[in-house]
């Protein structure tokens, strides 16, 4: 355990950011959940209704900090390709 001020003040702030990251990153990881079964079911309306709300939380997690731009915008690009190949 850390002895100065500081650092159990960083301790804190540390572990307050990873909950934090933790909570968004799941929720992108639900989103993308939604738009594989969607598109695992064949149904093109869902899965496009889903997608709209993958890219919204991908976003927001890219632009608090938690995922990179890049790494954001390779999942949208994936999961768009995905959906368009639906027949």
């Amino acid at each position: 355990m850390a002895n100065i001020k500081s650092a159990k003040k960083r301790i804190l702030t540390d572990r307050r950011n990873a909950e934090r990251n933790k909570a968004i990153k799941s929720r992108v990881k639900t989103a993308i959940k939604r738009v594989n079964a969607a598109i695992a079911a064949n149904d093109k309306a869902a899965a496009s209704t889903a997608l709209v709300n993958a890219v919204k939380e991908i976003d927001k997690a890219a632009r608090k900090g938690v995922f990179h731009k890049r790494t954001a915008s390779r999942k949208v690009s994936r999961l768009t390709l995905a959906v368009n190949k639906i027949a």
